[in-house]
């Protein structure tokens, strides 16, 4: 599976960077960090171990095109948009349905505060009321 700079992602590369990307301690490391750049030199390290050869500013610039593509159909979904979709959407969403998003919460003294929240969907609440 040999891959040149120019080169589009192959299904199985693809699947590749969402297996290492599914594990817990991966998942947690990108979540809110700015410079990730040692991140994704593991991950191609990893890749490279899967038969992937990707230096890691490819895979931080696949990740970020499945984050944005994943992001704009699930909001296209909850939008009542159901004909917008993509291929790995469903281990995408796997993978970030538990983010942590940052919300403002109210204090006593008027104030707001951010705290950590998770979200929490299910496949219910996908669907089309």
């Amino acid at each position: 599976m040999e891959s040149g700079a120019g080169k589009h992602w192959t299904e199985e590369e693809v699947k590749a960077l969402l297996s290492v990307w599914s594990e817990k301690n991966i998942r947690k490391q990108l979540h809110g960090t700015l410079r990730n750049k040692g991140i994704f030199i593991y991950i191609a390290k990893r890749l490279q171990e899967l038969g992937v050869c990707r230096d890691w500013k490819q895979c931080r610039a696949k990740y970020k095109n499945l984050k944005y593509e994943y992001r704009t159909v699930k909001y296209a979904r909850n939008s009542g948009d159901v004909t917008k979709t993509m291929k790995f959407f469903h281990d995408l969403d796997a993978i970030l349905r538990y983010e942590p998003v940052t919300q403002l919460a109210a204090e006593e003294n008027g104030r707001c505060s951010a705290t950590e929240t998770q979200l929490h969907t299910s496949p219910a609440t996908e669907s089309v009321q």
